[in-house]
């Protein structure tokens, strides 16, 4: 747990320099991946978000104007959120240093320890 506090307080530092918070950062990586438009629902999902959580991300990710949300025409009950063009030149701008730092964090790990970490990660979260 002190391994996985302290790899995360470093690489969020180094997201929080650029005016982003991890979980921020995340979300937008998921909208960018996504084509640029999901429902808050499934984002809160694949992130294991919870509502709390993913609405004052989102706040913030607005009020930076990185992202836009609306409600389906489908359902009106229902919040799609939307990558603008300056979430999606943040992502494009960041990911290449951030997926590097990742790299470097995990440097000392060989293919097949970094193979059993996610395993056992996995095998966690599904008891979780």
């Amino acid at each position: 747990m002190r391994a996985e506090a302290n790899l995360t307080r470093r690489l969020a530092a180094d997201l929080e320099r650029i005016g982003v918070s991890a979980t921020g950062f995340t979300m937008l990586v998921l909208l960018t991946s996504a084509g640029g438009r999901l429902e808050l629902r499934t984002m809160r999902r694949r992130l294991g978000a919870s509502k709390a959580t993913a609405t004052e991300v989102l706040d913030t990710l607005e009020k930076r104007g990185f992202v836009g949300r609306s409600r389906l025409e489908s359902d009106r009950r229902a919040v799609a959120v939307a990558l603008t063009q300056a979430g999606f030149n943040l992502v494009t701008h960041a990911f290449p240093a951030h997926a590097e730092r990742v790299r470097e964090a995990f440097g000392m790990l060989d293919e097949t320890e970094k193979r059993q970490l996610a395993d056992l990660c996995r095998k966690l979260d599904r008891a979780a």
